[in-house]
């Protein structure tokens, strides 16, 4: 295996397939700028998109390959499109944060005699009779496989027989100097009600997510009508992006169930700190079992009430107690009693609750924390380092 010539700062190349939006996207900028920051150098390929302009605002090199593609010739070619960056780049390492670039990250990496590293973002469907099992196990062919929580490392070795000694946890990381309540200003916060037409001094409960079926709208809109509360207000922000029919089954739910006036599909949110802070109860709805759950993590960092579903990695992100409830998945009525709760809140308990949820979210879940992880496990496979303990996924069954 080679490693960085003495003297020499050590070069990792990050694939992935698109850099528009998403929290895998951000993640790679966050750990490309980590590493400039560190002394390192960061390159990454992906097919482009906006967020290029953070790595070009701090000197990151870009290269602009198809790499989204999963055609196999195409693969191929890629695989040699990338031995030529790694060449070019003089890369120490590869990581690589999804599928179809891992098959020629993986192939480029083996022929440079370069650590390969990846990064499992979520389940993936299996499709049926499995047929997706190999396509997918790409993904476990890392010299180190980073899982984003322990439930997604419970699910690559139960899966996929992932040994622990190539398995690391690090949970995805959020901005606290961005999900920071002190930096949120009333004009900001002013502005954002008034774009989306909040009244003055009714409640507000926010589920933020894409319209998908899975992110559980609908079961909110349920517990919302079960709730009885004609004066709560229901932001749903996401983007349909394109699920026109999904949106209009949300709008036609929430009319017969006579919750219409309160339910507001408020599309994409460019400032989200400011949309937890005109927030009273933030709630994650998600039928499907989260990966991670960036939404519980934000809105502890910001001090709003939170509920999640009792499935996942919710249940790591979030401990029952003030301020914060767990309730079972697809459930409106347990949602319903939640809300009933987190809206009654009095002044006393709802502050403490922030503070213990801003700390742990700060302690547990910061930007810096997972780049100084992710940076401990390229040093492990660059540089013979030990692993951090922190690192090892919890026993199965635990």
């Amino acid at each position: 295996m080679l490693q960085p010539a003495p003297g020499t700062s050590p070069v990792v190349l990050q694939v992935l397939p698109a850099l528009v939006t998403g929290g895998v996207e951000r993640g790679t900028i966050d750990m490309a700028l980590a590493l400039v920051d560190a002394g390192w150098r960061a390159v990454v390929v992906s097919q482009g998109g906006p967020m290029t302009r953070d790595l070009d605002r701090a000197g990151v090199p870009h290269v602009t390959l198809p790499v989204a593609t999963k055609n196999p010739a195409r693969l191929a070619l890629n695989a040699r499109r990338l031995a030529r960056v790694i060449k070019e780049h003089e890369v120490s390492l590869v990581h690589a944060r999804s599928r179809a670039p891992a098959w020629s990250a993986l192939r480029a990496a083996r022929a440079a005699g370069l650590p390969f590293i990846t990064t499992f973002h979520g389940t993936y469907t299996l499709g049926p009779f499995d047929i997706k099992k190999e396509y997918n196990r790409i993904m476990t062919q890392g010299d180190r496989v980073i899982a984003i929580s322990h439930f997604i490392a419970d699910h690559v070795r139960a899966v996929y027989g992932v040994e622990d000694a190539r398995l690391r946890v690090i949970p995805r990381g959020i901005d606290t100097q961005v999900f920071d309540p002190e930096r949120v200003s009333a004009e900001r916060m002013i502005r954002l009600a008034q774009r989306w037409r909040l009244p003055d001094g009714l409640p507000v409960v926010m589920l933020p997510g894409r319209l998908t079926r899975w992110k559980g709208q609908s079961v909110l809109i349920e517990a919302l009508a079960r709730l009885g509360n004609p004066n709560v207000r229901c932001l749903l922000v996401g983007s349909d992006q394109g699920r026109d029919g999904y949106r209009a089954a949300l709008e036609n739910q929430a009319q017969a169930l006579g919750v219409a006036d309160q339910v507001h599909l408020v599309d994409e949110c460019d400032d989200m700190a400011a949309a937890y802070m005109v927030t009273d109860v933030v709630v994650s709805a998600s039928t499907d079992p989260e990966a991670f759950g960036r939404v519980v993590a934000e809105a502890q960092a910001m001090g709003r009430p939170v509920i999640a579903p009792a499935h996942g990695a919710a249940p790591e992100i979030l401990e029952p107690g003030p301020a914060r409830w767990l309730v079972p998945p697809g459930d409106p009525a347990a949602l319903a009693e939640a809300l009933a709760q987190a809206l009654a809140m009095d002044p006393t308990a709802r502050r403490q609750g922030a503070a213990l949820a801003q700390a742990q979210a700060r302690q547990l879940f910061s930007k810096t924390l997972m780049t100084e992880r992710t940076l401990a496990v390229y040093r492990e496979v660059l540089l013979g380092e030990p692993p951090r303990p922190d690192l090892a996924p919890r026993p199965l069954g635990a």
